[in-house]
């Protein structure tokens, strides 16, 4: 069975809110399915998206696992951003938490190895 994830966040002010993925995730968006939608692709079939919908702005919660977490927040904090949030689990899980402008939560983990 193949495996395709697209996750969404919707935002009240599409222009502040793309200026900020771009700083979260280093590049711009993939690609703009219309005027007030960004999807940005982070492996294949696997995009998180932004969308302006105000009625529903800051109630996501994403968490993207990655291989490298001590680099990836080092490469996030060059371009001027901090998570709110570290966690350490007692199975060796780690998880930093990001916030955006509506109070979307875009967190990034790390299982052990």
């Amino acid at each position: 069975m193949a495996v395709y994830l697209f996750a969404g966040a919707a935002v009240s002010d599409f222009v502040t809110a793309l200026a900020w993925y771009e700083r979260l995730f280093g590049s711009p968006p993939s690609f703009f399915p219309h005027d007030t939608e960004a999807v940005w692709e982070l492996a294949e079939h696997r995009s998180v998206f932004i969308v302006q919908r105000p009625e529903h702005a800051g109630h996501a919660l994403h968490t993207v696992i990655v291989d490298d977490l001590d680099t990836l927040v080092a490469e996030v904090a060059r371009r001027g951003l901090e998570p709110v949030r570290r966690e350490a689990y007692p199975n060796g899980v780690r998880k930093i938490t990001y916030v955006d402008p509506d109070g979307n939560e875009i967190a990034f983990g790390e299982v052990p190895r």
